[in-house]
Order: C-alpha cells, then sequence, then structure tokens
C-alpha cells in the first residue's frame, strides 16, 4: 500500500477548531486490536460491553454460552476499519455479526478465523483473522461523542465532546460547530467535578445519568495519563434503554516517547498487519514508509526528507520512500537503513540528505562507506551533507575511493539523482 507525502500532517483530531494541527515525524505508531483497547479501559473502570475473545470456533462458542446474553456480537479483530461491510475468502459477508443464538456464533467463527477479511482499508487480499471478539449486545437510545487529547495550543490534555455520536465528529464539526464542546484541562489539577458534570451535561446526559457520564469521564481522564496517551477518543459513548453509560468502541493512541515505562501496553502491540519493513526499521529507531518511485530517499528530519521528496519530484523524478533517521545516529543505523533502502527491488538510485545540526555528518560518511562496501551498492549514489563536521565527512567519503556524487546542495542532490537513472 502506498501512501502519499501529504499524510503526514497529524491532527488532534481534525476540524475541530480551535484545535491545531502538527506535524510529526512519520513513526510507526502502537497498534491495538479492539479487545486490547476494551481491556485496558475495563482495567481502570471504564464501564464497556462483557466480552470474551477465542482464537477457534469451539472457544467462540464455549465464549458465547459464558456471557448468558439475549443478543451476541461477534467480531473479527483487524485493525482496519470498514469490517462490517468487509467480505472472508471464505465466502462469509460481514466481519461483525449480531445473533442471539450462541451455536451462531461457532458456525460464524468457524468462517471468520483462519480466513482472509477484505474491507475498504485492507491491502487487495485481504487480512487473516486470527482472533475475534464475542461480545454482549446492547441496544442505544442515545449516542454521544467523547474524546481527551494533547492539544499543543493548550499546552496540555483538552476534552472535546459532542451531543452527536456515532458519526464522523468531522462532519457535525462542519455542519453543527456550536455543537462541539472543549473543556482544557489542567494538567496538573486534573479533570474537576464542576468541568466532568458540564461536560456530561453538553453531552445531554439528564438526572442521575449525567453523574454517571461524569464519572465515566473522570474515568477516562485517568486511563489517558495512566497509559501515557495522547487521544482517547470513544465514538460512541452511549445510553442505554436499561439507563447505563457506556463506551461501545474507542480509539487510544499512545506516546512512543513513554514506551520505557509502558512495557505491558506496547508488549501488546499487534505487528502482524503492519508493513515488514516498516516494522524493521522501527528496530532501528527509523522512520520509513514506502512510495512509488524508484529514487530512495535517505534524510534526517521529516520537514527535509518531504522537501527532498518534493524537489525530486519537482525534477521529473519519483521518491521510492520515506526514510528519517532522525537526530541521534548511529553508525549501525546507517548501514541498516542502506540495508532496506537496497532491499527494494524498485530502487535505481539513493540519495541522501542529512544537514547536520545535533547530527554529526562524519557518522553518516562512516556509515554510508561501511554500508557500500559490505552491500556491495550496485546503484547511483548521490549525497549531500552540511552542518557538523561536515568538512571531516567529505573527505571520509572523497578518500574511500567509493563511486559517490557528492552535491553542492538538495536542489543539485536531486538533479543528479534524476539524471543517474536516466543514464
Amino acid at each position: 500500500m502506498t501512501r502519499p507525502v501529504h499524510t503526514y500532517l497529524f491532527c488532534l483530531p481534525p476540524s475541530l477548531p480551535p484545535l491545531q494541527c502538527t506535524w510529526l515525524s512519520p513513526r510507526r505508531w502502537l497498534n491495538l486490536q479492539e479487545y486490547q483497547s476494551k481491556k485496558l479501559m475495563q482495567e481502570s473502570g471504564v464501564a464497556v460491553q462483557r466480552f470474551y475473545v477465542a482464537d477457534t470456533a469451539s472457544e467462540a462458542l464455549e465464549a458465547a454460552k459464558r456471557l448468558n446474553a439475549k443478543e451476541i456480537v461477534l467480531k473479527a479483530q483487524i485493525l482496519a476499519g470498514g469490517r462490517g461491510k468487509g467480505v472472508f475468502d471464505s465466502g462469509l459477508k460481514g466481519g461483525v455479526h449480531l445473533t442471539k443464538d450462541p451455536a451462531k456464533v461457532g458456525e460464524l467463527a468457524n468462517k471468520m478465523l483462519g480466513f482472509n477479511l477484505t474491507t475498504k482499508q485492507t491491502p487487495k487480499d485481504g487480512v487473516k483473522v486470527k482472533t475475534v471478539m464475542i461480545a454482549e449486545a446492547l441496544d442505544i437510545t442515545r449516542e454521544t461523542y467523547f474524546a481527551i487529547l494533547m492539544d499543543r495550543a493548550c499546552n496540555g490534555p483538552v476534552m472535546v465532546g459532542s451531543p452527536q455520536g456515532g458519526m464522523d465528529i468531522e462532519e457535525v464539526a462542519a455542519s453543527s460547530p456550536e455543537l462541539i464542546f472543549k473543556e482544557v484541562i489542567d494538567i496538573l489539577e486534573g479533570v474537576r467535578d464542576d468541568q466532568a458534570l458540564r461536560m456530561a451535561a453538553n453531552l445531554g446526559f439528564k438526572g442521575p445519568l449525567q453523574r454517571q457520564a461524569a464519572d465515566q469521564i473522570k474515568r477516562l481522564y485517568d486511563l489517558f495519563l495512566k497509559v501515557d496517551a495522547t487521544q482517547v477518543e470513544v465514538n460512541p459513548l452511549g445510553e442505554t434503554p436499561e439507563g447505563q453509560v457506556v463506551c461501545f468502541d474507542a480509539k487510544i493512541n499512545f506516546d512512543d516517547n513513554a514506551e520505557f515505562r509502558q512495557k505491558a501496553v506496547f508488549a501488546m502491540d499487534d505487528m502482524t498487519e503492519s508493513d515488514p519493513t516498516e516494522t524493521e526499521a522501527a528496530k532501528w529507531d527509523l522512520k520509513y514508509i514506502g512510495l512509488d518511485g524508484n529514487i530512495a530517499c535517505f534524510v534526517n528530519g521529516a520537514g527535509l526528507a518531504m522537501a527532498t521528496c518534493d524537489i525530486i519530484d519537482l525534477h521529473g523524478g519519483k521518491p521510492a520512500n520515506f526514510l528519517d533517521l532522525g537526530g541521534g545516529v548511529k553508525e549501525r543505523q546507517v548501514y541498516e537503513a542502506f540495508k532496506l533502502l537496497t532491499a527494494d527491488p524498485k530502487v535505481e538510485a539513493i540519495l541522501v540528505n542529512i544537514f547536520g545540526g545535533i547530527v554529526n555528518c562524519a557518522i553518516i560518511a562512516n556509515g554510508i562507506t561501511k554500508a557500500c562496501r559490505e552491500l556491495e551498492l550496485k546503484v547511483p549514489l548521490v549525497v549531500r551533507l552540511e552542518g557538523t563536521n561536515v568538512h571531516e565527512a567529505k573527505r571520509i567519503l572523497s578518500e574511500s575511493g567509493l563511486p559517490i556524487t557528492a552535491a553542492e546542495n538538495l536542489d543539485d542532490a536531486a538533479k543528479k539523482a534524476v539524471a543517474a537513472i536516466k543514464k
């Protein structure tokens, strides 16, 4: 699957003025399945449907019987959206099914587990389903939207809510902005009782349900802090005919920088659906995203990477990837980056564009020469270096005896890379 350069704009969440958008380095986000997010919420006292998970049809059947629910919902567990309208290669239509018969759960699970589910968001061959979630189906009398997220404009967490849930919040923000409510949270004080009650009222909860919703809001904030989340989005936060406030569906985004103290959470990372190259890159703290072209880009910094891709395109070439080295670069990372780039059969040239601020250009140069020799590089290599220790770096490259084309600036580098593949 290819991804255009403009996907690196990450909004929290988009189209909700006056929230701001923030440019982030591309990275491999922590991927949790739906049941894993529900488990985290459950552990923080957040009200969710009763559920079990199963890896076999017989386990699913037993889980359905244990639920002892009036109605059961069976969901295939994959990371891609659009499961309800997906199709299995077993012939079964839909990755989400409702039934009142526990025996039916076993039959359906038998047509899900081990088969590929194809949706609008999966690769064309679909994704193999290895786990299903069996949950109690609850009626919803009213749906609302609620989220807690980090907002740079407010220097901390913000609550965002709307009485119009169960739909794209961007549509609500565009058509009915007066139905979007926002509460800035003091990171030191936390969510105050009056804030939680006011948000619950703005979401349309009345009477005893207002207090219940406020309690859920505070518990969601506790979860937000506990797992070092950057966003907890519940859509819908629903009201049932029995007078319960339940989080029916949620998305949790985590701060990758907190991995060192969230080992249990990050150990749940499901990488089975991730691009193998991106996964390998992440092992070396490299941010890699594959594109459609044939000129590999080896850059430090997301902004510089995007500029490099754009200038290659301007000169008639097509970038093969977006690879960001970041700041604390070591020679081994440079070597591993070259391994990733040269493993792509589409790559016909490599453009290295380094602006050394906190990056030592000499480290980059040593890594390049080591990679070129050990990997026996067979495609043209254009290198543009600028910044810290650049003169030593240029000396290392020029004395290496390797066929490396030096460039004076980014424009010159892009021209030479495009020309190299046209020879």
